[in-house]
C-alpha cells in the first residue's frame, strides 16, 4: 500500500530515520521541521498520514491535531512524543490523534503502527463506498451515525467528535443494545497497544456524553453496565420496555 505521508518531526536525525523507513516500504514522504509547516503541507497535499512529534518550534504537536480536527480534517495522525505519562497520552488521543507512541522506539513498530492505520483507513474506505447510500446511515432512536460523510447527528443537530470518539459510536451504533467490553473498544480503537489502558475508553465515553446526551451525568443513550462495558440503546424505546 503506497501512501503519501508527511513527517512533522524537527529532530533532523529522528526524521530522516522515519523518512529512510517509509521510503523503504514504499512510501512518499514529505518532512517538515515545525508545526506551522506541518499544517500548512496537510492543507495544501492531503495526505494519507501524518507522523507528528508533539515536541516541535512554532505550534506544537496537539496545537496541530486540534487545529487539523477543527477543520474537520480527517487525516489519520500517529504521534511520537517523549512524554509518558498516561495523562499525556489520552490528551493527545482525546484532541483527534488515532495512536501515539513514545520515545524512544522501535522502527520497526512503527512501520507496524503506520500499516495499521493505513489498513484503517483503506478499509473504511471499501467498507462505505457509496457516500449517498441512505443505507450507510446508522440510527439508534433520533442519533444518526453516517460512516460515509463521517457525520454524527441527533435530533437533527450535528455533533462535532473526534476520529476516536466516532470509531466507538459508530461502531456501538451498528449493534445497538450490545454490551461492548472496554478491551472490545479499545481494539476498535486501536488494535492492541501497550501504551494506552481502559481509561482511555472511559475518556471518549465521558466525552461523547457531553455530546449526545441532555444530561451527560445521567445518561440515558450511552450507558455503562457495570463490571462489563458500555452500550448504546434507544431511550425511548428503554423507557417503553420499562413500563411495559
Amino acid at each position: 500500500m503506497c501512501a503519501n505521508v508527511i513527517v512533522a518531526e524537527d529532530d533532523q536525525k529522528q526524521a530522516e530515520l522515519v523518512r529512510r523507513y517509509l521510503e523503504h516500504e514504499g512510501h512518499a514522504v514529505t518532512v517538515v521541521r515545525d508545526g506551522l509547516a506541518a499544517l500548512d503541507k496537510v492543507r495544501h497535499k492531503e495526505p494519507d498520514l501524518l507522523v507528528l512529534d508533539v515536541m516541535m518550534p512554532r505550534a506544537d504537536g496537539l496545537d496541530v491535531v486540534r487545529v487539523l480536527r477543527s477543520e474537520r480534517r480527517e487525516v489519520p495522525v500517529l504521534m511520537l512524543t517523549a512524554r509518558t505519562t498516561e495523562d499525556d497520552l489520552l490528551l493527545g488521543l482525546d484532541l483527534g490523534a488515532d495512536d501515539y507512541m513514545t520515545k524512544p522506539y522501535s522502527p520497526r513498530e512503527l512501520m507496524a503502527r503506520v500499516r495499521t492505520l493505513l489498513r484503517r483507513t483503506n478499509r473504511a474506505a471499501t467498507v462505505h463506498p457509496a457516500p449517498d447510500s441512505a443505507d450507510e446511515v446508522l440510527s439508534v432512536g433520533t442519533l444518526r451515525v453516517d460512516p460515509a460523510r463521517h457525520e454524527i447527528s441527533v435530533a437533527g443537530g450535528y455533533v462535532e467528535c473526534t476520529p476516536g470518539e466516532f470509531r466507538i459510536l459508530a461502531a456501538m451504533a451498528a449493534e445497538p443494545d450490545r454490551v461492548f467490553t472496554r478491551q472490545r473498544l479499545l481494539e476498535e480503537l486501536h488494535g492492541f497497544d501497550r501504551y494506552i489502558s481502559d481509561r482511555t475508553v472511559d475518556v471518549h465515553i465521558m466525552n461523547l456524553r457531553k455530546k449526545i446526551e441532555p444530561a451527560p451525568r445521567k445518561p440515558t443513550r450511552l450507558l455503562t453496565v457495570f463490571g462489563v462495558g458500555y452500550k448504546l440503546t434507544d431511550p425511548e424505546k428503554s423507557a417503553s420496555r420499562a413500563s411495559s
